[in-house]
This record gives structure tokens, C-alpha cells and sequence, in this order.
């Protein structure tokens, strides 16, 4: 089943969007049935799950972390992640560059823009985000590599509101891509958004219980 919707979905992918399975919850089990189809990409909202995951399954996995990350919580894995999909302050950002520092390393990260009506989703505004990147201090980090943008829209039914959230993340984007050639990666679109997403310029989606059903939250 999971490989059969893993393909299902990879098939209605455009060539330039990337996929990252998110197996949030998910056993080791589900992952490599994921990765046997040919996956390579998993994203995780738990940092803790991240580690033993990394830890007892192939090295070959990319592993994006795409949930809220506290900052005490880099040093677990700053030895190995991919991606950082959820950057929301430079407090947070400075924290990776130091934990990868120690690892000898440089971490891709994305900068979170808040989109959404729900006060409950964590982000900057476009005004902290140009403050950011016109910083000596952000400037000064070696170890971190701002890829892109990340925006989750509200969770409603209503397709146009997420639609115009997502085309205000677009713009916002394009005005940061045109000034500074790294950034690459626009990451918006889950299960239940993706192609609305796609059709409004997204690079990179993240989708996991269109490919490994339903989650059970414990």
C-alpha cells in the first residue's frame, strides 16, 4: 500500500518539485517499505524519533526536519541532518550554525514565513526576514546555508484563502531569490494542499498520510 501510493503520488510530481515522505510516527517498518519504492527523503517533526530512526536504518536516507525545533534540542542532530525545513528566528539559526561548527559541517536550512491566519503556526514576517538577511551577524554564519523558504498555509477547507497564502509566500520568494542566487528551495504543500501548492510555484512538499495513511498520535 505505501508503495503503491509512494508511486501514485511520485508520478503526479512535476520534475522540478521534490518529495519529502513524512513518516512522523511512523514505525521503521513503514519507512523502509517507503524506501525500497525508491525513497530517499523523510522528514520528522521529533527530533528524539529522528535520532534512533538515523540511527537503525539506511545512511543513505535524507533526513529533513520539518517540525518546530526547539534550540536545545539541535546538538542531537546536527551530526546528520539534511534539511532544516522550520527556522523561525535567528536565535534558532545560530544554534545550527554552532552545532554543525562542532561537527565540522554545513546545514542546509529553510526560513519559516508565517502565512497562515492560525496563530498557532510559528514564523517570521517578511519584515524579520529582510532584517535577517541584511545582517553582519547572519552574514558572519559559516556553518548554516539558508536554501529557501518554508510556509505552512491555515488548515481550512476554504482553497482559495490557501491558495492566496501561498501566493503571498511566492512573492515573498521571488523578491529574496532575485537578490541572493542560493536561495532554491520553496517548501509549501502537505496531504491535503500539495497540488494547490504545486500550481502556485512549490518546489518541495511534504506528504505523509497520502503515502503512509492515517497517523496514530499515542
Amino acid at each position: 500500500m505505501i508503495k503503491d501510493n509512494l508511486l501514485e503520488i511520485k508520478n503526479t510530481l512535476p520534475e522540478h518539485v521534490t518529495l519529502v515522505a513524512v513518516s512522523k510516527t511512523k514505525p521503521d517498518e513503514d519507512v523502509m517499505e517507503a524506501y525500497t519504492a525508491g525513497e530517499r527523503i523523510f522528514g520528522e517533526n521529533k527530533v528524539q524519533e529522528m535520532v534512533g530512526k538515523w540511527e537503525r536504518l539506511p545512511k543513505d536516507i535524507k533526513w529533513h526536519m520539518i517540525g518546530h525545533l526547539q534550540r536545545n534540542k539541535v546538538k542531537y542532530m546536527a551530526e546528520f541532518v539534511d534539511l532544516v525545513h522550520g527556522v523561525d528566528s535567528f536565535k534558532l539559526l545560530s544554534e545550527i550554525n554552532k552545532r554543525a561548527q562542532q561537527h565540522n559541517r554545513t546545514i542546509d536550512c529553510l526560513l519559516q514565513i508565517h502565512i497562515a491566519e492560525e496563530d498557532t503556526k510559528f514564523g517570521l514576517d517578511k519584515d524579520e526576514l529582510d532584517l535577517i538577511l541584511k545582517s553582519d551577524e547572519y552574514l558572519n554564519l559559516k556553518n548554516v546555508n539558508v536554501v529557501g523558504l518554508m510556509g505552512m498555509a491555515t488548515f481550512t477547507n476554504n482553497k482559495e484563502q490557501v491558495r492566496r497564502e501561498f501566493q503571498q509566500l511566492k512573492s515573498i520568494f521571488d523578491s529574496i531569490k532575485s537578490v541572493n542566487p542560493r536561495i532554491k528551495i520553496l517548501s509549501m504543500g502537505m496531504s491535503g494542499d500539495y497540488q494547490v501548492a504545486i500550481e502556485e510555484g512549490s518546489t518541495m512538499v511534504r506528504i505523509g498520510s497520502s503515502i503512509f495513511g492515517k497517523r496514530n498520535y499515542k
